[in-house]
């Protein structure tokens, strides 16, 4: 396991101030890249953009997604189209190791209604946590005007609930500014955005919203029996 230290303030001044997504994935490529670093993606557009910028800056990069069983058809098949179109990405699959007839049996049928948050922590936070050991640096495309909850994501930081540095290239912009990149760049993004569904989860806890457009920002579809808005993969509140 690798020593994990805080990020250096002199290195953090280094980072140009309100600096473009491309700026940051380069300056920590270029401070972080004899450390572990990965990026993590559940396979949005905002991480499918990501993807796409961190792949032009590495040789190398291992990309964890955490599959909970239920994932869309979609996602499933959005995976494939970027691994194939990304060769220098190391797509890896996260899983906690429950499977979803042992839920079943342990807590009752569809966890996801009675105790989502129990569902979260089994099917994505655990997986994620067994994946994270020894990983130094954790690239996230997690934005401020995704949520309230968000809103105050740091480009870099240090997280305590992983002890690691944990860059959001994406945090200052926009999704108009996420699709715009998209369609400039041909990105393959989950069809699923232009079916008005703004955010894109587990099947049983994500629903289309009626008027969304692709450029939405709303995570009105998730967990919509509940007043949950985060699963719970980036601590608290992020």
């Amino acid at each position: 396991m690798h020593d994990k230290l805080k990020l250096p303030a002199a290195r953090r001044a280094r980072l140009p101030k309100d600096a473009e997504p491309q700026v940051i994935i380069e300056w920590a490529v270029e401070r972080f890249g004899r450390q572990r670093m990965v990026a993590t993606s559940a396979f949005g557009m905002d991480g499918c953009a990501m993807l796409d910028m961190l792949s032009r800056r590495v040789e190398q990069l291992d990309v964890i997604y955490v599959d909970t069983d239920f994932l869309f058809d979609e996602t499933y098949a959005l995976r494939d189209r970027l691994a194939a179109r990304y060769p220098n990405l190391n797509f890896m699959r996260g899983h906690g190791g429950v499977s979803p007839e042992e839920q079943a049996a342990k807590h009752g049928e569809k966890l996801w209604e009675s105790n989502p948050d129990l569902c979260c922590q089994i099917r994505k936070v655990d997986a994620l946590a067994t994946m994270m050991n020894d990983v130094d640096v954790w690239f996230t495309s997690i934005r401020r005007t995704q949520s309230l909850t968000r809103a105050h994501t740091e480009t870099v930081a240090w997280d305590w609930k992983y002890e690691l540095t944990k860059i959001c290239p994406l945090a200052k912009w926009t999704k108009e500014q996420v699709w715009a990149y998209v369609q400039a760049n041909d990105v393959p993004f989950n069809p699923l955005h232009l079916q008005q569904y703004p955010s894109i989860g587990c099947t049983h806890c994500t629903r289309a919203v009626p008027g969304a457009e692709v450029t939405t920002e709303s995570r009105a579809g998730r967990w919509q029996s509940s007043e949950k808005t985060e699963c719970g993969l980036h601590g608290d509140g992020i």
